[in-house]
Formats: structure tokens, C-alpha cells, sequence
């Protein structure tokens, strides 16, 4: 469960403070999918770094799992972070002259994974995302949608339980980016992992259980998926039984 509780951010001083949130709250079950939707500057790139504890608001809590993240020390924050969160970003960040193996291998070795368990987990990453075959190239070769592929392989590899993507398909093209739309949701599903995607694209929000409408940093929706009725015809089949 992640709680929101009263997140307050500004920027600047005296005559000059903008606020990027505004008294935001809400809460996210464990598992869901959720979209933070709004226009280019409508503070949701600024709630999710508040979310993740990239950034600190100056008031309010960010509950995960019973602990309110924006009481911890920086280090502390770090450390919570690796073990529970990934991130995924429009612009890949690759490192274009390393292999996809060394690639994914780096954060292994960032989170202190024993060296004996590198080679399993970086596979068992880059197979999940189709890329296995690919473990050798660098990741300057690679198109576009294998560049995010790769991405989310890095993202997954130490299994987080929180997957941000900050528009993971602004950068792609319809048909691409609907495979690494797939990718996201499958692995959400799958793994019982929380995906909040931040995004300005109403398509790709309809396919979260939850949308979060954000405007001028204040909440102005939140919208939750209903579960499907089991159809008249099934139920009769039920009842045959």
C-alpha cells in the first residue's frame, strides 16, 4: 500500500513561490496499475518524484509499506528505493557503449547482489523482455523500442515491488510502444508489482485500474476500473454445473 497524505511542493522564495502540489492524498493498493495524468506542467513528473523520494516536498507523508519514506535520511531513502523501486524514463538512459549483458549487470552491482547470482538474474531479465539474444550487443545498435526494452530489463532484474515509468512511449512509435505497453502490464500482472505510469496520454491510461487526474498540482480525479460482470450466458453455464 502506498499512502498520500497532505504532500505539499513549492518552489522559490517569498514573492516568487510556485507551488507544484498542492495538499495532495490519495492511496494505491498493493498490485495495481495506476496512471497520474495531466498536461505538460501539471506537477505530475513532481508527485511521482515525491511518491519515490527523489524529491522532498516541503509537507505531508509518503507511506510505503508502514513507513513514511519522507522521514528517513538521504541514505536511508536510497536504500529503501533499491530494494523496493525501479524507474523507467522516456529517454532510456542507456549506456550506449556497454552490452545489454553490462548494462543490466550494472545495477546488480549497484544494489550489492552477490556476484554468483549475477549471471541467472541479468538472463532472466533480458528473457523477459525478448532481449536475451541480444545480451552480447551494445546498446548504441539497438532500435529505439529494444533501448526501452533493455530498459525495463534493468528495472526489473532485482524485482522491485513499485515500477515507475515516467512516459515510457513518449518517444516511440504507436505500434512499439503498444509492445512495451504490453511489456509493462504483463510483468504488473504477473508479478503482482505496483506500476504508476505517468503519462498525458489518455489511451494509455485506459488501460491502469486507476487514473489520477492532476491539474495545476492539485488532485481533480480519481477514477477506478469497476471489475467486469460475469456475463448473463456464463452464469447460466455456472448454473448447469
Amino acid at each position: 500500500m502506498i499512502e498520500v497524505r497532505g504532500v505539499t511542493k513549492t518552489y522559490g522564495k517569498k514573492n516568487n513561490v510556485f507551488t507544484a502540489l498542492s495538499d495532495v492524498n490519495f492511496s494505491i493498493p498493493d498490485g495495481a496499475s495506476v496512471a497520474i495524468v495531466g498536461k505538460s506542467g501539471s506537477g505530475k513528473s513532481t508527485l511521482m518524484h515525491a511518491m519515490s523520494g527523489l524529491d522532498r516536498p516541503q509537507t505531508g507523508e509518503v507511506i510505503i509499506d508502514g513507513q513514511d519514506i519522507l522521514k528517513l535520511k538521504s541514505k536511508e531513502v536510497d536504500r529503501f528505493r533499491s530494494r523496493k523501486m525501479s524507474f523507467i524514463f522516456q529517454s532510456f538512459f542507456v549506456e550506449a557503449n556497454e552490452t545489454c549483458y553490462n548494462n543490466v549487470g550494472m545495477v546488480c552491482e549497484i544494489a550489492g547482489v552477490p556476484a554468483n547470482e549475477h549471471r541467472r538474474k541479468i538472463e532472466k531479465a533480458l528473457e523477459a523482455v525478448e532481449l536475451l539474444d541480444k545480451k552480447k550487443s551494445r546498446a548504441r545498435d539497438l532500435s529505439g523500442g529494444q533501448k526501452q526494452r533493455l530498459a525495463i530489463a534493468r528495472a526489473i532484474v532485482n524485482n522491485p515491488t513499485t515500477l515507475f515509468a515516467d512516459e515510457p512511449t513518449g518517444n516511440l512509435d504507436s505500434s512499439t510502444g503498444e509492445i512495451i505497453e504490453n511489456l509493462l502490464f504483463r510483468y504488473n500482472k504477473e508479478k503482482g508489482v505496483t506500476l504508476i505510469i505517468v503519462t498525458h496520454d489518455d489511451d494509455l491510461a485506459s488501460r491502469c485500474d486507476i487514473n489520477i487526474q492532476i491539474r495545476d498540482g492539485r488532485i481533480v480525479s480519481i477514477n477506478e476500473k469497476k471489475p467486469k460482470k460475469e456475463s448473463a450466458l456464463k452464469k447460466k453455464k455456472v448454473a448447469k454445473k
